[in-house]
């Protein structure tokens, strides 16, 4: 259990039978009456925010999450099969239970699977991923680091905006989180 004053950013907590996480919460002391937490929930399956306030002090349970490291193997049809390199076990997700990231998800890649229950909740990808060009427009003489971007596709279908002197096939690491170019590499 856990109570609404231990609230952080990223709690997780179990509230009608679904997992939510803490986005924002906000202790207020009001002058008269009795302290109160106003919380911004967003819910873990669906994806949908509330707000929702509670009591100072109240009680409810702390949504038990395990994270463990899984290797993409391969697809099969429209499901994305993991395997545990530990126990060789097969995890199969579907693209809505993977969520925005698929679009830098590749064969051999290690993941974090997120589960509450037995049930996989969210993948989580490495902070950045190294991805080769596969589509964009040619350099031109003269294109230099802060002359502007261009669009590039890369070697899983992902779209990044890269500087106008990077050319196909060159490996380049991206941010997951913001989609954004982060550099060449070797």
């Amino acid at each position: 259990m856990i109570s609404s004053n231990d609230f952080r950013t990223g709690t997780t907590i179990e509230l009608d039978g679904q997992v939510w996480r803490v986005v924002e919460f906000l202790h207020v002391k009001p002058g008269k009456g009795s302290a109160f937490v106003r919380t911004k929930l967003k819910g873990v399956q669906s994806g949908n925010v509330v707000e929702k306030t509670f009591r100072a002090g109240e009680t409810m349970p702390q949504a038990q999450l395990e994270k463990s490291t899984l290797q993409h193997t391969y697809m099969e049809g429209d499901d994305y099969v993991f395997m545990d390199m530990a126990s060789y076990e097969e995890t199969r997700l579907t693209a809505k239970q993977i969520g925005d990231g698929r679009k830098y998800l590749k064969e051999g890649m290690e993941v974090s699977v997120v589960s509450w229950n037995g049930k996989p909740l969210e993948v989580e990808l490495p902070n950045s991923v190294v991805l080769e060009v596969t589509q964009t427009d040619p350099g031109v003489k003269g294109d230099t680091a802060t002359g502007g971007t261009k669009p590039a596709i890369v070697e899983t279908g992902a779209q990044v905006m890269v500087p106008l002197f990077i050319t196909i096939g060159e490996k380049i690491k991206v941010d997951t989180r913001t989609d954004s170019y982060l550099g060449r590499e070797s």
